[in-house]
């Protein structure tokens, strides 16, 4: 049985585990985004040759680097996760406008 963790809780085990490292040194803004990048492109890898038959504990092990990177460039900028996602969600609101773009896949801009 695994306990889930608060998101707060989760960011201060990532801090924990970074300050245990002395790696806090090498996380730039700049370094952190290209890990998230390079996080993502081999989350990509996973579907290089097919969707089908795709190893789901080497995505979802992708999928976390992705994200712990993505809070560690949060938490450098000091950023609340849940206001930045929900203010995100507004804005999208906004620009895809159900009527839009429903059952449509057009980018906003090419409605």
């Amino acid at each position: 049985f695994m306990r889930y963790l608060s998101m707060n809780k989760i960011i201060q085990n990532l801090i924990a585990f970074r300050e245990e490292r002395n790696w806090k040194q090498f996380h730039t803004p700049e370094n952190l985004a290209k890990s998230i990048s390079i996080e993502a492109g081999e989350l990509l890898e996973c579907y290089q040759w097919s969707y089908e038959n795709i190893d789901r504990n080497k995505v979802k092990e992708e999928l976390a680097d992705v994200m712990i990177y993505c809070l560690y460039l949060a938490e450098y900028y000091k950023f609340d996760i849940q206001e930045i996602i929900s203010e995100k969600i507004t804005k999208n609101e906004e620009k895809y406008t159900i009527s839009d773009s429903k059952n449509n896949c057009k980018k906003y801009t090419d409605f």
